[in-house]
């Protein structure tokens, strides 16, 4: 694997950077977004989002009930919600809140959205919900589709939802909700040898945009090092560029597409400490909570563990090590490079997951958000 100090890789950051003034006009307006996701959780409110470095915040997540299809909404989500929405209606600047809607029992979705009549008691609770909270949109995350079934049916509930919400507006007179989706990284899968596609068409006539998951690409579960969302891969096809141009060679619009980011590492215990670069033999999860350590927690690592860090070229990602421990990640200047490159493809914008992963004073977060540049 090819190494960069700082200077170089920060050098070839800014050209990838600079190379998108021409080409990114239509994804660099008012209408980009920035975008991060927040789970409820005592150690991280949502007051505390810094408002100044984002322009829509998702809410995760609330789930379907498994009888009655409808979103549920206990007393505490109740109250919890309230919060949400009225914390972002008080600060200054505002931001869009979209409700995102998801289960880690990807299988009821699949039940759901299998029939007009589920899709439609889904639909108009999501849109009850959403307004009776005073949410801007709502946000679909199934993880993930399992065959072409779910993905016919999930093109059918786009535009059934997209309907629903055009004469939602027109009855109350308010704008309509936004309606958007979290994906896969690239718009293929493959599960058992059954492969599909995201319903494409339907995305691009029904959805205002999808939140493209380039992250998660190596964990725990691989027997080697690896980087969880480099921008390159030279070895597979599993990689930002390589998911992103999936999509966009499949025919969904630039503009339709945000580009995902992890304010997360991923760890390792390696095999030998002397045979730590990428592609490493590991003997099972490192450090942190299964194998993922939040980024301010990197951080933190490396100072306490005096580690090594080390720019990747080749991946355009950056790891650390320190003993038999391995953590890859990405920081303020990989996130650079990758925010020139949505720019460059003329993306929509970018997200973060998750809110409470950054430092304290927003590191990452504050450098995607100057990185992106308005013409």
């Amino acid at each position: 694997m090819a190494n960069l100090n700082i200077m170089q890789l920060l050098s070839l950051a800014l050209v990838l950077t600079a190379s998108t003034s021409v080409t990114a006009s239509a994804s660099a307006s008012a209408s980009a977004v920035k975008a991060i996701y927040w789970m409820d959780q005592p150690l991280f409110p949502a007051s505390s989002i810094n408002t100044s470095l984002f322009t829509h915040v998702y809410y995760a997540f609330l789930a379907p009930n498994a009888t009655t299809f409808k979103l549920y909404v206990s007393n505490s989500t109740n109250t919890t919600l309230t919060n949400f929405i009225t914390t972002f209606r008080t600060r200054i600047p505002t931001v869009t809140t979209i409700l995102s809607i998801g289960t880690s029992n990807a299988t009821s979705f699949s039940l759901i959205f299998s029939n007009i009549t589920t899709r439609a008691t889904f639909i108009n609770s999501t849109i009850t919900v959403a307004r009776a909270y005073g949410f801007d949109g709502v946000d679909l995350d199934w993880e993930f589709p399992q065959n072409s079934d779910d993905t016919n049916n999930l093109a059918s509930l786009f535009q059934e939802w997209r309907v629903a919400i055009t004469t939602n507006a027109a009855i109350t007179g308010k704008p309509p909700l936004l309606l958007t989706a979290a994906v896969y990284f690239a718009v293929y899968f493959s599960i058992s040898d059954t492969p599909w596609t995201y319903p494409v068409t339907s995305i691009n006539h029904n959805v205002d945009w999808v939140n493209v998951m380039s992250y998660n690409f190596h964990g725990s579960w691989n027997n080697d090092t690896g980087s969880p969302s480099g921008l390159f891969n030279p070895t597979r096809n599993i990689s930002v560029v390589d998911g992103l141009k999936s999509w966009i060679g499949a025919g969904v619009k630039p503009e339709k597409l945000v580009m995902g980011m992890p304010l997360y590492g991923m760890t390792w215990q390696l095999q030998d400490p002397n045979v730590n670069g990428i592609g490493a033999p590991v003997i099972g999860p490192g450090p942190g909570s299964n194998g993922a350590m939040a980024y301010f927690q990197v951080i933190d690592f490396n100072k306490q563990k005096n580690a090594k860090v080390i720019y990747d070229v080749d991946t355009m990602s950056v790891y650390s090590y320190s003993g038999s421990y391995w953590i890859g990640y990405d920081d303020p200047l990989t996130v650079t490079a990758k925010v020139g490159y949505a720019q460059a493809l003329s993306l929509r914008g970018y997200f973060f997951w998750a809110a409470g992963y950054d430092t304290n004073d927003w590191k990452i977060s504050t450098q995607a958000s100057k990185a992106w540049i308005l013409t």
